[in-house]
């Protein structure tokens, strides 16, 4: 295996855009997801605002895609310099696993050797600069074998994020910051989330992945040999006439299963997964509240107001309006309020009950109520 000092030559970066982001509903949509919103005020999606992190990291040409079919063309018009074979198209979601894994073993195919990355294109991430230095410790760490996770230093007990356990430094040529991974832990309550951050031993889980494709694609083999062989026949046919073919035939027969658990857990578990802090802002956008945070900046005082052209009239009140239409909105003496208005479904919640919105996707859902979703 060549030397770490090239491993950065050899890195490639995997954007999976999957997810509609039911807790951001009515705005993110099975048409409109998620990751093609803005909802930071950058004037850029959240897909492109991932692109230009990494693009200086890998280049243009060296970042991969994967998408729905029905989002082909937004995105490609959101990412004009995306490589026409670095768009891998999923006929219907099946889960990280499969849509890295698939990515993981293309790219293993077309380079021997070559080291991937994984990162959602639906977070926000701010000190672009410091985000690259971490991966490029992160880069390093997976030339030697190493299965790396990034983990985010917590900023307060959350409880919507899982969180790492980190061990001891490990020795790494390039990537100083390495910790060993003791154990991948859930969602906690605030008790326990209060005890994990004054511990000083906890990270956030960012979901975000870097190994060589070829040890990820072990990892996988290991803990669901079934799923990686028909990742190994979809990568044997995807630059051949066959792919249509093998595409219909394999996809949908892949067990969905989130890369946690195919990967990082039992890596973990077997003392082959690296962790490298992060000392960025990050956020996975989970829910408006954290839209709020994001543009109040932690003021709770604040009425943050998103929408091209959005008429909002506030009296005494704080939390979040998105508005997607021109209605006029009136807020009066109302606290931690959120409101999202389109021209086919209204939300009234508050900050406290945010990450409840999924719960009435659920419920349309079962109702027959498709056409708003």
């Amino acid at each position: 295996m060549p030397h770490s000092t090239d491993a950065l030559s050899r890195f490639y970066a995997v954007i999976p855009a999957g997810g509609i982001g039911s807790r951001l509903w009515p705005l993110s949509r099975a048409d409109a997801p998620k990751f093609l919103h803005d909802l930071t005020g950058s004037g850029h999606t959240l897909l492109r605002d991932t692109w230009d992190r990494l693009a200086p990291l890998a280049g243009e040409q060296r970042i991969m895609v994967v998408t729905g079919r029905a989002h082909r063309a937004a995105v490609e018009a959101q990412l004009p310099e995306l490589a026409d074979a670095n768009v891998v198209l999923e006929s219907e979601p099946r889960e990280s696993t499969a849509a890295i894994g698939l990515a993981a073993a293309i790219l293993n195919k077309r380079e021997p050797g070559v080291i991937i990355g994984s990162f959602a294109a639906d977070h926000v991430i701010k000190n672009s600069t410091v985000f690259r230095d971490a991966v490029r410790q992160a880069v390093a760490a997976a030339d030697s074998g190493q299965i790396v996770t990034l983990g985010i230093r917590p900023t307060e007990p959350a409880i919507g994020f899982g969180y790492i356990k980190t061990g001891e430094a490990l020795t790494i040529e390039g990537a100083p910051s390495a910790l060993a991974v003791e154990s991948f832990v859930e969602k906690p309550d605030l008790a326990t989330a209060k005890m994990y951050v004054s511990s000083g031993q906890y990270l956030w889980n960012a979901g975000m992945f870097i190994a060589r494709a070829d040890r990820l694609l072990e990892e996988i083999g290991a803990s669901e040999p079934t799923l990686l062989a028909g990742l190994l026949e979809l990568a044997d046919a995807w630059d051949t006439p066959e792919r249509g073919i093998v595409v219909d035939r394999v996809w949908p027969n892949l067990k969905k299963i989130a890369i946690d658990y195919t990967v990082a857990e039992p890596a973990a578990a077997a003392g082959k997964l690296a962790v490298v802090p992060g000392q960025f802002d990050w956020d996975d956008v989970g829910d408006f509240a954290s839209i709020a945070k994001i543009h109040s900046g932690g003021r709770k005082r604040d009425l943050a107001i998103l929408g091209e052209g959005a008429r909002v009239l506030a009296d005494s009140s704080s939390g979040i309006v998105v508005s997607h239409t021109k209605r006029m909105i009136a807020l009066i003496g109302v606290e931690d309020i959120v409101v999202v208005d389109t021209p086919d479904a209204l939300l009234v919640t508050t900050s406290a009950n945010a990450q409840r919105v999924k719960a009435v996707v659920d419920a349309l859902k079962l109702s027959g109520s498709t056409d708003v979703l």
